[in-house]
């Protein structure tokens, strides 16, 4: 029972330290956004500071897209500072629920790592191909 409690409180002070912490990010070139199998008009994709973190600009939109947990998340866009290149998001930014999504598929297509998903039960797909090196490594 005791270890439970530290465990309880390690896991609580690793959320708190988190929480005030920032992202950053920084625009991925060559990455490719499709929305319904079609580019939208106004995109772009930073990768973040852990592997398989990257934050999406659809539009007027931003999504927090974690590959790992197959996770979505709508971030507002008042809180996400853009500067350049790099973008910064807060960690208690985030929001707790994930978007609903399903059918996420990660194909690795030779030159690019592929993520395909689709928001909701029967909504729109969105796919993200990341360019990798030839021994699966993230190319930037």
């Amino acid at each position: 029972m005791a270890i439970l409690g530290l465990l309880l409180l390690c896991s609580s002070q690793a959320v708190a330290t988190q929480q005030s912490s920032k992202s950053n990010g920084k625009t991925l070139p060559f990455a490719i956004v499709r929305y319904n199998d079609d580019a939208p008009k106004s995109w772009n994709v930073y990768r973040g500071d852990r592997k398989g973190i990257y934050l999406v600009r659809l539009w007027k939109r931003y999504l927090l897209i974690d590959t790992d947990s197959q996770s979505a998340f709508e971030i507002d866009p008042e809180k996400v500072k853009v500067d350049g290149d790099k973008v910064e998001l807060a960690a208690q930014d985030i929001p707790e629920d994930p978007l609903e999504t399903s059918e996420w598929k990660t194909k690795n297509a030779g030159p690019v790592l592929r993520h395909r998903f689709r928001f909701g039960k029967s909504g729109n797909f969105m796919e993200l191909q990341i360019p990798v090196l030839p021994n699966g490594r993230p190319a930037y």
